[in-house]
C-alpha cells in the first residue's frame, strides 16, 4: 500500500490541505496568549480572618487554631500554612494537584462555617476566603504620589478612581494597593477625662459609634402631602465628632471633645509604600488566568494618558514594574532563536542535496510544520511561551528528516534513469511506512513526559504537546506534499549532469565515506580494543 499514491495523484488537493494547515496555523498563532511560562493553576485557597486590636497570640490562639482543626479534615489538603499579626490572621491551604479548585472551595466553605461556633463573638465579619495561584506574579505595578496633597487624597485617586477602571479591562483579574492611606477619623481617649467623669472606655466606643450612623428616620405625612425626613447621620471629620455627646452628667452634656482628641488620621497609619523616596500608593495589576500579558499591559497603557489628564497637576503616577517588557525580549530571542535554526538547517540540506530544486522541497516541511503546530497549540489552549517556542525551535533539526530520507529515495530512482512522476510514486511506496514508523517512535520518546506527575509535569506537558503535534505534522507533510512536489520538480538526469560544485562536494563526502571504510575495516580487524573502548567510554 502507498500512503502517498493519493496525494501524488491530486496535486491540487495536497496544495489545498497544506494550504488549510497553514492558514489554520496563522489564525491559531494570533490568538495564542503571549507568556513566559505556561499556565500552572494550583489549587490555592487563602483565608483571610480579621480582629481589630487583637494582638498575635490572640489571633493564633482563639482565630487560628479553630480554623486549622477544621480545615485539617478537608481531603487533599498538601500544605497548611497560617500568618497571624495585629489584628488579621491569613490561613494558606494548598491542596494536591488533581484536586478540584471548585471542590476545594465548597469544603473550606463548610469548614469556616463548622468553626464560626468557635470564633470570637467580637469579629467584625465572618471569615473571607478566596482562590489564589501563588505562582500568578503582577503583570504591572504602578506608584502614585505626590508633594503636596495628603496621601488620603492621593489613595483616593489610586483605589477609587484608577483601581476601579482598571478592573474593568478585559483581562485584569483584580487590583491589589499597597501603602493603603484611606481616611478615617481617629479617637484617642484621655484616661484622665475618663476616670473623673467616671466613663468607662466601652461608654465612649457605644457613644461613637451610635454618632456616627447613616439610618432612615421615616417620614411624615399629612393630609395632602408626605414629607421625607433627612438627617445627616454620617459624620466626615474629626470637627464634626468633637461636638457629639457621650453622656448627661448633672444635666449638662458631656462632649466627646471633653474626654478624647479627634484627629482626621488614616485607617492604618503603620502600612505605607515609597517610590523615589516619595510616600506612594502603589498599585498591583493581576491578570485572569489564559489572558494575554502583552495585550492586557498595552491596553493598560492606551488609557493611562486620558486618566493622567483628568489628575492634578501635582499627583505623579509611574510604572514601576512592566512584566510584559521581560515577556517581549524573551519570546522575542527565542523567536530570533528559531529562525537562526530553521537558516542553519536549510543551509546543511542544501550543501547536502547541492540543488536548489531539490533543498526547497525538504525545507517546506519546516514552515508549514512549525506554522501548523500553532493551530494545535490554540486548540489545546496553550500559551506562545518560552518552553512552547523552545519545543519548537528544538524539533526544527528533526522535522526535515522525513522529508530528506523520501526525497533521496525518490532522487535515487531518477538518477537510475526514471522519469520523476514513476520515481516518485515508486520511491513513496518504498519508504513510506518506514517514514511512518520514523514519525511515531520520535513522537513516542516525548510520550512519558505527558504523564510526568507534580509541577514539573504540568509545567512540561506543554512542551512535550508542542514537540509532539511538529512531528506528527512533519512526518505528515512528507508522506503527502513532498513526494507530490518531486513528481512535478524534480528534473530527469543523471549525476554526470550536475556541476562543478556538486562533484568537487562529492569528491569531498567519497574521501570522507572511504576515510571511514578505512576507519571501520580497521576496527573489525582490531575486535577486543574495539570491545575495550566501548567498555571505557560506558
Amino acid at each position: 500500500m502507498n500512503l502517498s499514491q493519493r496525494f501524488i495523484e491530486r496535486p491540487v488537493m495536497t496544495t489545498l490541505v497544506m494550504a488549510a494547515l497553514v492558514i489554520f496555523g496563522v489564525y491559531g498563532y494570533s490568538t495564542l496568549p503571549v507568556s513566559d511560562l505556561p499556565n500552572i493553576d494550583f489549587p490555592t485557597i487563602s483565608v483571610f480572618v480579621n480582629l481589630p486590636g487583637a494582638d498575635p497570640d490572640t489571633m493564633a490562639s482563639s482565630v487560628a487554631s479553630p480554623l486549622e482543626n477544621q480545615f485539617s479534615t478537608i481531603n487533599g489538603i498538601d500544605q497548611m500554612t497560617s500568618n497571624s499579626t495585629q489584628g488579621s490572621t491569613q490561613i494558606q491551604l494548598q491542596f494536591s494537584l488533581d484536586r478540584s479548585i471548585d471542590g476545594a472551595a465548597q469544603d473550606v466553605q463548610s469548614a469556616i462555617s463548622a468553626a464560626t461556633r468557635n470564633l470570637p463573638k467580637a469579629l467584625p465579619q465572618p471569615p473571607t476566603f478566596r482562590k489564589q495561584n501563588p505562582a500568578d506574579i503582577p503583570i504591572m505595578f504602578m506608584a502614585m504620589s505626590s508633594s503636596t496633597l495628603k496621601p488620603s487624597e492621593v489613595d483616593e485617586y489610586a483605589e477609587t478612581l484608577l483601581a476601579r477602571q482598571l478592573s474593568t479591562i478585559e483581562g485584569v483579574a483584580q487590583v491589589g494597593v499597597f501603602g493603603s492611606a484611606k481616611y478615617a477619623v481617629r479617637v484617642q481617649a484621655d484616661p484622665a477625662a475618663l476616670a473623673a467623669r467616671q466613663i468607662g472606655i466601652d461608654k465612649l466606643v457605644n457613644a461613637v459609634a451610635a454618632a456616627n450612623v447613616n439610618l432612615a428616620t421615616g417620614a411624615l405625612n399629612g393630609p395632602t402631602q408626605s414629607t421625607v425626613i433627612h438627617t445627616g447621620g454620617q459624620l466626615n471629620n474629626a470637627a464634626e465628632f468633637d461636638s457629639q455627646i457621650v453622656t448627661y452628667q448633672n444635666g449638662s452634656p458631656v462632649r466627646l471633645k471633653d474626654v478624647a482628641r479627634t484627629i482626621d488620621g488614616l485607617e492604618n497609619p503603620y502600612a505605607k509604600s515609597w517610590f523615589k523616596n516619595r510616600e506612594a500608593i502603589v498599585l498591583a495589576i493581576f491578570r485572569q488566568p489564559g489572558s494575554n500579558v502583552v495585550q492586557v499591559t498595552d491596553t493598560i497603557k492606551k488609557i493611562l494618558p486620558q486618566f493622567m489628564a483628568n489628575l492634578p497637576p501635582a499627583v505623579k503616577l509611574d510604572v514601576v514594574f512592566d512584566r510584559s517588557q521581560m515577556i517581549r525580549n524573551s519570546i522575542a530571542d527565542v523567536q530570533t532563536t528559531l529562525l537562526i535554526a530553521g537558516a542553519l538547517v536549510v543551509g546543511v540540506i542544501f550543501v547536502f542535496l547541492r540543488r536548489v530544486s531539490a533543498t526547497v522541497i525538504p525545507s517546506l516541511a519546516l514552515p508549514i510544520a512549525v506554522i501548523g503546530t500553532f493551530a494545535g497549540m490554540s486548540a489545546f489552549g496553550y500559551n506562545l511561551d518560552n518552553l512552547s517556542l523552545m519545543a519548537l525551535t528544538l524539533s526544527v533539526g528533526f522535522v526535515v528528516d522525513d522529508a530528506i530520507v523520501m526525497l533521496e529515495n525518490i532522487v535515487r530512482h531518477i538518477e537510475e534513469g526514471e522519469a520523476p512522476y514513476e520515481a516518485a510514486e515508486k520511491g513513496a511506496a518504498e519508504i513510506g511506512f518506514t517514514i511512518l514508523s520514523m514519525t511515531v517512535s520520535l513522537a513516542a520518546v516525548f510520550i512519558p513526559i505527558l504523564f510526568m506527575s507534580g509541577i514539573v509535569g504540568r509545567l512540561l506537558h506543554e512542551f512535550a504537546v508542542t514537540i509532539v503535534l511538529t512531528i506528527l505534522i512533519s512526518g505528515f507533510v512528507s508522506v503527502t506534499l513532498t513526494p507530490m512536489l518531486c513528481s512535478r520538480f524534480l528534473r530527469s538526469g543523471k549525476s554526470s549532469d550536475h556541476g562543478r560544485f556538486y562533484h568537487w562536494s562529492e569528491n569531498a563526502f567519497d574521501a570522507v565515506q572511504a576515510r571511514y571504510e578505512h576507519s571501520l575495516k580497521w576496527c573489525i580487524q582490531h575486535k577486543l580494543f574495539t570491545i575495550g573502548m566501548f567498555a571505557v567510554s560506558l
